[in-house]
């Protein structure tokens, strides 16, 4: 029996030693605005699996986009993007997308103000709150502009998903998005404050 058994183990070994490890998959949750801009600004990155909009940081549960929008909730318009790390890390995508908002504003983004406008990054994790400070912190010394960074970093609480019609809101409606965006003055700011580097590599 413990011959058995002594067998059975080192052939589990030796089967974990030559089955490649499966790829991992995690999740990362922003808030940068409206939600459509943000989607498409994550979707087009090589290892991005998945991008939904969502809503999060509120005090009332499964919120519709209309009590969002009425700004009594305390919600942000946010998503949740999943990404295989072994393509695209963590830290670079908390990098990016310092690029793609305009951090020193704390009442909104672009044309739109209030609360489910504002920035923040949401950590699920101890791991994520650390990548996310230190991405903060090299985004400081390095950010071309004097005005300060309000973003926050922010425990995650419950994502709820936003509506079906939100959803790849840039690919099904790509006229009014792109009308939107324009007229917002989003990639006009994101120029202003970060150069030719920002997010026009992945706009839709």
């Amino acid at each position: 029996m413990k011959q058995l058994l002594l067998t059975s183990a080192v052939t589990f070994a030796a089967l974990n030693m030559t089955t490649p490890a499966m790829a991992q998959e995690h999740s990362l949750i922003v808030a940068g605005g409206c939600f459509w801009c943000v989607e498409s600004d994550f979707e087009s990155i090589e290892g991005v699996t998945d991008v939904v909009s969502g809503y999060i940081g509120g005090h009332v549960a499964n919120p519709t986009y209309q009590q969002v929008a009425g700004k009594k909730t305390g919600h942000y318009e946010a998503v949740k993007i999943t990404f295989d790390d072994d393509v695209v890390s963590l830290r670079e995508l908390t990098d990016y997308f310092w690029l793609t908002i305009d951090p020193t504003d704390s009442k909104g983004q672009f044309c739109d103000k209030g609360d489910p406008y504002r920035t923040g990054l949401f950590y699920q994790n101890a791991q994520q709150h650390d990548v996310f400070k230190a991405s903060l912190a090299s985004t400081v010394q390095s950010k071309p502009f004097d005005a300060d960074i309000v973003t926050e970093i922010l425990p995650a609480s419950t994502f709820y998903l936003a509506e079906d019609y939100h959803q790849d809101y840039y690919l099904k409606n790509n006229l009014r998005y792109k009308f939107y965006r324009f007229n917002c003055g989003r990639d006009a700011r994101i120029e202003e404050l970060w150069g030719s580097v920002a997010s026009k590599k992945y706009q839709h």
